[in-house]
Order: structure tokens, then C-alpha cells, then sequence
């Protein structure tokens, strides 16, 4: 496809969108999520696509359905904030936008839950950790013993407000190895793995704790489903297409099923292997909240 071409398809693209947020069911929708917030928000969508030629490329439904569900999430879609991203991928020779999350909007998700005192992810440098019990899992630090700048690993930890605490650590190698796995773009020059380690680093170990030993409220359960896919709508409800690497659905997918929410949103469960269901999850939830609330 010549570049003139390509152009004439992304000054279309902005044009569709821009009629999709004029669109007074569309408006209406963002404005049953957001309220007041929602002209601010649908403008952001505007700036997002103006900053990054490639999302011009990309196909205009797949764009905003990637924005309703940041909204759902009252997720901010500006990239200097790090909270949440619409991001251009290249599925056979097609351009559509993929929804990501990033490591503060997990974080920002955790703290509305009202059940976690702390929450947070960190670099571990080499002479940092003293003693790793694998059978536990707790990590035993020695902060003023780092002997060089040379970064070994990540490590994510919660406190909640019960006293429950956990950590997650990986080392340089395993998220690497995991990124390989499930990211195809990870090679790629262009990609996030390369040009932001650290930073998808940290939502690496962030998500992996949250998913594996975290107390889920029904946002968290659709921001970790929603991440990394292209959002399609089929007879007015989402369903969540994993592009960036299929063997995702097959290895992560929970039962291979689908969970219709509230907002009518499609959800897949990934590898939540320590949470009976997510009815169970929601009642723990509210049995914390109203242990707070007791003390």
C-alpha cells in the first residue's frame, strides 16, 4: 500500500471517528459513564489519535471501543499519565487499536477498591534480596546492601487492610521470557518492551500479583481481561480479541469462557488459579469493606 494511500485512509479514519463521537447514541454512552467528565474525555480520544500518526491507521470502532472501556474504568487515556493506553497494532495488514492498561492504572484501580492499605512495584537491584521463600513467598530485603546499579529484577507488593500481605518477584530473565511469550511485538523496535522496559516491567509483576493473590473487584477483573486486546462489539456487547499474541487465549483463559457484567462487556478470565469464582471474590470483597468499616 503506497504511503499517499495510506495517508487518505488515516485522514478517513480521523473523520469516521470524529463522527462516531458526534454520533448522539455514542455521546450519550460515554455521558452515562463519565457524567460531567465526559466532553473532556471524548476530546482526549481526539488528542490520543492527533499525537500518534499510526491510531490514524487504525480502525475507527476498534478506537473507541478501546476509549468505553478506559471510561468504564474512569481510566485517563493521556500517555504522559501511564494510566491506561489506545495503542495501534497491525493484524493482517489491517490497523486496529488494542486497549492497555498501564502499571498506575492497576494501581489506581487497587486503591478505589477500599480493601488495600499499600500497594506498589519496584526495581530489586543486585545485593538487595537477602533470602526468597518459595514456599511462602515472602522476600527478605537488605535495602542498604546494594552493591552496584545493575537492576536483577521487579517486585510487587500489597498490603490489605486486613493484614493480608504478598509479594510477586521476578527476575530480569523470567519477565523477559514472559514477554517473549505472550508479546510478538517484543523484538519489535517500535514496541513497548523495548522502548519502556521499565515501565511494562513494573505492570508485568504488578498484574501477576494482582491476578494470582489479589483481592479482585469487578473493574480490576476488567481491566486485567480488557488489557492487551482489540475491543470488538458483536450485537451491542464487547468481546476482547487477544491480537498481539493468540496462544494468550489458549493458555491463560480461565475455563475458555465468557462473563457477561453489568456493562453488558465480555470478559475472559486469565490464569486466576487461587479464586474459586468471581462470585466468591465479589462476596470477599464486601466482607472487607465491612471489616473496615467495623474497625
Amino acid at each position: 500500500m503506497t504511503e499517499n494511500k495510506l495517508q487518505v485512509i488515516a485522514q478517513d479514519n480521523l473523520k469516521q471517528v470524529k463522527s462516531l463521537l458526534s454520533n448522539i447514541n455514542v455521546k450519550k454512552r460515554f455521558e452515562e459513564i463519565l457524567g460531567q467528565k465526559a466532553p473532556g474525555f471524548m476530546a482526549s480520544i481526539i488528542n490520543a489519535i492527533n499525537a500518534n500518526p499510526e491510531l490514524r491507521k487504525c480502525e475507527p470502532n476498534s478506537v473507541v471501543s478501546s476509549a468505553i472501556v478506559a471510561a468504564t474504568l474512569d481510566l485517563p487515556i493521556d500517555q504522559n499519565l501511564g494510566f491506561a493506553y489506545i495503542i495501534p497494532y497491525k493484524v493482517q495488514g489491517i490497523y486496529k487499536a488494542q486497549f492497555q492498561i498501564g502499571y498506575r492504572g492497576f494501581i489506581q484501580l487497587a486503591i478505589r477498591s477500599g480493601v488495600y492499605k499499600t500497594i506498589n512495584a519496584a526495581e530489586v537491584y543486585e545485593g538487595e534480596i537477602k533470602s526468597v521463600n518459595r514456599f511462602t513467598g515472602e522476600i527478605e530485603f537488605e535495602l542498604n546492601a546494594q552493591k552496584t546499579n545493575k537492576i536483577v529484577g521487579y517486585v510487587a507488593y500489597f498490603k490489605l487492610l486486613n493484614g493480608f500481605e504478598k509479594y510477586y518477584y521476578m527476575t530480569i530473565d523470567e519477565i523477559k521470557k514472559h514477554a517473549q511469550k505472550y508479546s510478538k511485538t517484543y523484538n519489535s523496535k517500535n514496541g513497548s518492551w523495548q522502548n519502556e522496559f521499565h515501565a511494562m516491567a513494573l505492570k508485568t509483576v504488578i498484574k501477576m500479583l494482582l491476578k494470582k493473590y489479589g483481592v479482585l473487584s469487578v473493574d480490576m477483573q476488567t481491566a486485567i481481561m480488557a488489557d492487551q486486546a482489540v475491543i470488538n462489539q458483536k450485537n451491542g456487547k464487547f468481546e476482547y480479541e487477544y491480537v498481539d499474541n493468540m496462544s494468550y487465549e489458549k493458555d491463560e483463559i480461565f475455563n475458555n469462557k465468557d462473563i457477561e457484567l453489568n456493562n453488558e462487556e465480555i470478559i475472559e478470565e486469565e490464569e486466576i488459579e487461587d479464586i474459586e469464582s468471581i462470585e466468591s471474590n465479589e462476596n470477599e470483597l464486601k466482607e472487607l469493606k465491612e471489616e473496615v468499616k467495623d474497625k
